[in-house]
């Protein structure tokens, strides 16, 4: 069961990926966003706790929702891209524990512990949201992560009365690669690793 991928599935996944800013007029289905979801939810996290929760910003409804808490170098994009998702956290993930990690309690790790809660909800969210980044990559969809906006507004907008708070946005579709800049350099291993 475990090979390893093809050049072309590495190129799609990692080295010819990109981060998009602009975007083709090609809308994105409703049924490949429950696709995209139905491959993100199967990616571990800390005791099965799957904290995140993603908003699909999709309608001009929506859209017009989200841009006052945009920064101003990210209106256009947003604006411009088939689907932004608002990657949150639910900071009441513990409660589903239970049915999502049966075999011990663990809730009570959680319960009364908020420095565990957020810490979990926020690394295991963040970790989330970038399975979503490589799933939407393998289902042909292209990324364009971002912070770059008022956490506390899209909070207000978007999760009012909740415990889920916003974590960062991916802006996804079809990018429109005449439109990209060069590719930004990266760190060598010897620059960002070592093994022991």
């Amino acid at each position: 069961m475990n090979t390893a991928l093809n050049e072309q599935a590495l190129n799609q996944l990692f080295t010819e990926a990109r981060t998009f800013s602009a975007w083709q007029d090609k809308a994105v289905s409703t049924e490949l966003l429950h696709q995209l979801y139905d491959l993100v939810k199967f990616a571990p996290t800390a005791a099965n706790t799957t904290p995140a929760r993603f908003v699909f910003v999709t309608s001009q409804e929506a859209k017009a929702k989200l841009k006052p808490a945009l920064a101003e170098g990210n209106i256009d994009k947003t604006m411009q891209a088939p689907v932004t998702v608002i990657v949150a956290a639910d900071y009441q993930f513990y409660e589903h524990l239970p049915v999502l990690f049966p075999h011990t309690d663990a809730k009570s790790w959680f319960v009364g512990n908020q420095a565990a809660i957020d810490s979990t909800a926020f690394r295991n969210s963040s970790l989330q949201g970038a399975y979503l980044i490589m799933a939407a990559r393998a289902l042909g969809l292209d990324a364009g992560p971002m912070s770059g906006f008022n956490n506390q507004l899209v909070d207000e907008l978007f999760f009012a009365g909740t415990q889920i708070k916003s974590n960062f946005l991916i802006n996804l579709g079809y990018g429109d690669v005449a439109k990209l800049h060069t590719r930004n350099p990266r760190l060598s291993f010897e620059q960002a690793a070592h093994i022991l």
